[in-house]
């Protein structure tokens, strides 16, 4: 399952949405999206989590709680629509 995560502080790393998951199950791959060009983070990032119900309660406790200072938005990522 793919996890959306928002409204990320801009100090936040990789590490941090890792720790911040792993307490609700295995964690694949956690990714916090950085600008190409400045290579600073762009506030959201991505975790992956191969169990969907260690997926579903990581999204109901962490969603509106604090990563690294700032309240995050936490849910299920949608596939984005394919570019024209």
């Amino acid at each position: 399952m793919k996890i959306y995560v928002g409204n990320l502080s801009f100090r936040a790393t990789d590490d941090d949405l890792r720790a911040a998951f792993e307490p609700y199950g295995e964690v694949v791959s956690a990714r916090v999206i950085k600008d190409k060009e400045t290579g600073r983070s762009r506030g959201f990032g991505f975790v992956e989590m191969p169990n969907q119900d260690e997926g579903n309660a990581a999204i109901d406790k962490l969603n509106n709680t604090d990563i690294v200072d700032r309240a995050v938005r936490v849910n299920e990522a949608q596939e984005r629509p394919p570019r024209r």
